[in-house]
């Protein structure tokens, strides 16, 4: 047997579905269904950017064995108005006096929020990614199939 990780699929998949476990491996969660079917949450790394899993809040074991009723995928690809205020005052200034001035001259940051919960509980995942703006910066959701190797 072998593993084709390139099926993405919407977060949301996972509403309606009974877990049996969730794993977090530290580069990657695997959720794993009554019906067999595995999930996966992972960063596929670029050279200058990175996403990891910054926090998670709640108890992942209350995911398991009931219905997931809520799957949700929020995401804050922008700055806070008051940064963005900030950034176009500075860039107003430095244009105002003939300066040089590039919008990638800070680095891009992506928060990714994963909301799930069940009637036990309620878990959010937070992936933290940055970059220098060229590349991604979210985990890619996905469905693991696994095929014979005579297939």
């Amino acid at each position: 047997m072998y593993r084709d990780y390139d099926k993405t699929v919407d977060f949301s998949e996972l509403k309606g579905k009974t877990l049996v476990s969730v794993d977090n491996e530290g580069e990657q969660i695997v959720f794993t269904t009554i019906e067999g079917e595995k999930f996966r949450q992972i960063y596929y790394g670029d050279c200058c950017a990175s996403c990891t899993v910054e926090e998670v809040h709640g108890d992942l074991n209350d995911l398991v064995g009931t219905p997931i009723l809520m799957a949700e995928e929020v995401s804050n690809r922008d700055p806070e108005p008051e940064e963005r205020a900030r950034r176009d005052k500075e860039k107003e200034i430095a244009l105002a006096n003939d300066e040089y001035y590039s919008d990638y001259k800070y680095e891009s940051e992506t928060w990714t929020f994963y909301k799930l919960a069940t009637i036990k509980g309620s878990v959010t995942i937070r992936w933290y990614g940055s970059s220098n703006g060229y590349y991604s910066e979210s985990p890619t959701f996905e469905k693991i199939i696994e095929k014979s190797v005579y297939e």
